[in-house]
């Protein structure tokens, strides 16, 4: 085994969830930022909860009509030049 090329080992990381809430792991960093933790997760407390979807609805919506009723193409018209001698 390489001496060296492995990154330190810190046995009480602390983790910092959006929540609120705070706990200890072992991690490669000495703290971490978690947006979701089992605390406030819809899977382990049974709530449902709407998380960082807003908009995606909307945005399916749009995209549907647009592919349904496309808007018409611009016809580029074309303009000659008269040669002059």
């Amino acid at each position: 085994m390489k001496a060296e090329i492995h990154p330190q080992y810190y046995k009480d990381a602390k983790v910092r969830c959006a929540c609120g809430n705070h706990f200890t792991v072992g991690a490669a960093r000495p703290e971490i930022a978690v947006e979701i933790c089992s605390k406030c997760h819809p899977f382990y407390t049974g709530e449902n909860k709407l998380i960082d979807i807003a908009g995606r609805v909307e945005k399916f919506k749009t995209r549907q009509t647009k592919a349904i009723d496309p808007k018409p193409k611009k016809v580029r018209v074309r303009k000659n030049k008269i040669a002059t001698f």
